[in-house]
Order: structure tokens, then C-alpha cells, then sequence
């Protein structure tokens, strides 16, 4: 018999979870704001997908053994590490130079793309998913259970991410960003760099 209280539950840790600021938020405000809502929300729709990908990798099983596969785990850190880095060389380059209307010089299915691969390689999204199942899930529940869980918190991350998507678009929240342009990218570059360089300390000193 399906709990309704424990999927409450668990849809509102998750809630919680995916709407705190961190690197895929961070992200997409400063896409959005660099470059408008349809970027912005493409590329929310790519985290959304890479989300999703590893809700149902978790819903599986999967996600268990890839938690206790020290090898599995301290990859998937490496690779996350390694695009957050690149997030922050992109976010360094973005501050130095002049505004240059970088929406025009980017296709609409790459925006999709840097969304998908930044939760793809995200090995927080893993442990998230793992996280809000347990709380989610009894022994009564069964396969149902699991599927509205997996449904509903994938539903809701995709409304968080067409929040940001649309919030940080809008005109007045654009122009306040081209006057601190630089401070803000600026900003946005150190702490992928933090990021990046924390997940591959984890990465390396787990293994």
C-alpha cells in the first residue's frame, strides 16, 4: 500500500535539496542572466534530463552499487570536478573580456547539452536520489511507490529549474548583471573553482 506521508516527505527534502544554491543553480542563474530566458531555460531542461537520468538509475538499484563502488564513485567525482573547473575557466574568460552577446554564438541544443552533461557528471545527484528514496520509500510501497517518488521529485526539480530559468532572465535582474558583469562572473568562476577542486580532493583522498 502506497504511504502518501513518507512520498510528502521525501518530495520535500528534495524540494529542499535541489533548490539550494549550488553549482547547477549557480549555473543556470548565470546563464540566464548572461544570456536570456530561452537559453536559460534550455539549459535547465538539460539539468532536468541528466536530473531525471539519475533518478531512474537510483529507482534501479543502480544507484546503490554505484555508492559503494569506491571506484565508480571517485570517477564520476573526477569527471564532475574536471567540468567545474571548466565551468570556471568559461565563467574567468567571460569576466575578462567585453560583453560580446554570447547567446547569439551558442545553438539552442548546446545549451540542452551543458545542462544535461553539468548533473550528468554531478555525483551529489546520486547521493540525493539515494537519500530522498530511502525517506520515500517502506516496505509496503512496492514498485509504485518508487515510480511516483521518482516522478514527482523529477517533476519538481524541472519546476525549480524553470524558476531560475525564468527569475534570473527577467529584464531587471539582466541589466543589474551587465552593470556587475565581471564582479559577478567573476564570483561565479571562484566557486566552480572551489567546487571543482573539492570534488577532486574527495575524488583522490577517497581513493
Amino acid at each position: 500500500m502506497v504511504d502518501m506521508i513518507s512520498i510528502w516527505a521525501a518530495l520535500a527534502a528534495f524540494v529542499v535539496v535541489a533548490a539550494a544554491p549550488g553549482p547547477a543553480t549557480l549555473a543556470l542563474a548565470t546563464v540566464a542572466m548572461r544570456t536570456g530566458r530561452g537559453p536559460g531555460l534550455r539549459f535547465g531542461l538539460g539539468l532536468s534530463a541528466g536530473l531525471a537520468f539519475w533518478g531512474l538509475v537510483a529507482a534501479a538499484g543502480l544507484g546503490a552499487l554505484l555508492q559503494s563502488s569506491a571506484q565508480a564513485l571517485t570517477m564520476l567525482k573526477l569527471l564532475g570536478g574536471a567540468y567545474l573547473l571548466w565551468l570556471a575557466v568559461g565563467a574567468a574568460r567571460s569576466a575578462w573580456k567585453e560583453a560580446d552577446g554570447g547567446a547569439a554564438q551558442t545553438g539552442r541544443s548546446a545549451w540542452f547539452r551543458q545542462g544535461l552533461l553539468l548533473n550528468l557528471s554531478n555525483p551529489k545527484a546520486v547521493l540525493a536520489w539515494m537519500a530522498t528514496l530511502s525517506l520515500g520509500l517502506d516496505a509496503q510501497g512496492g514498485v509504485a511507490q518508487v515510480i511516483i517518488v521518482t516522478s514527482l521529485c523529477s517533476g519538481a526539480g524541472c519546476a525549480i529549474y524553470a524558476v531560475y530559468g525564468l527569475a534570473f532572465s527577467v529584464g531587471g535582474v539582466r541589466a543589474g548583471y551587465q552593470r556587475a558583469r565581471r564582479w559577478i562572473d567573476a564570483a561565479a568562476a571562484g566557486l566552480f573553482a572551489l567546487a571543482g577542486f573539492g570534488l577532486i580532493r574527495s575524488a583522490l583522498s577517497r581513493g
